[in-house]
């Protein structure tokens, strides 16, 4: 039996409890990601949340638009906010603070829903009204309320490069709405 000083198993002894408070400390700590998520402003939450459904809401109406329409300037006008909100959603994603939950798609089912079994002519004046003009209007606002209350640097940067973006496709879905004699939203 090999004798050890008392010294040298009370150093032992403490080094071991050090490691183990150590390791327990470590795993009761909250996760960096966590942390992030809990400091976002209000007001960058609700953007991540409205911003997101109002953008992939208008780029998943547009691509049934593209099958469902039979005007040329409506399928023109989804082609493009399509392709514009593809880009916007990606740039949402890559802007939003570590950690933070950001939906890949989750539009409105109920405006899709709305316009999903129409065709033709009432499929155009239903997707001009309540997605181009009505959606746009409520992607604008989404935007223009994270510029102007927003907190995140980042989130608010993607916001303002995004918006010129929206404002002309809203502009575009008026425009449509009165080649077709349609009522523009204001």
């Amino acid at each position: 039996m090999i004798r050890l000083p008392l010294a040298t198993i009370v150093s032992a002894t403490m080094a071991s409890l050090l490691t183990v408070a150590t390791a327990a400390s470590a795993q009761t700590a909250p996760a960096p990601a966590a942390a992030d998520a809990g400091r976002l402003h209000a007001a960058d939450q609700t953007f991540i949340a409205d911003g997101t459904k109002a953008v992939a809401t208008q780029r998943d109406a547009a691509r049934i638009a593209t099958s469902r329409s039979t005007d040329r300037d409506v399928k023109a006008f989804a082609e493009r906010v399509s392709t514009d909100n593809a880009k916007i959603s990606d740039a949402l994603r890559a802007a939003s603070p570590r950690g933070v939950d950001v939906p890949k798609n989750d539009p409105d089912t109920a405006v899709l829903a709305s316009i999903n079994n129409l065709r033709g002519a009432e499929f155009d004046k239903a997707y001009i009204e309540q997605v181009a003009l009505a959606g746009e209007q409520k992607a604008l606002s989404a935007f223009q309320a994270e510029i102007a209350s927003g907190r995140d640097p980042q989130l608010k940067d993607a916001a303002k490069k995004a918006l010129p973006t929206i404002q002309e496709h809203y502009a575009m879905a008026q425009e449509l709405a009165k080649r077709k004699h349609l009522t523009a939203a204001q």
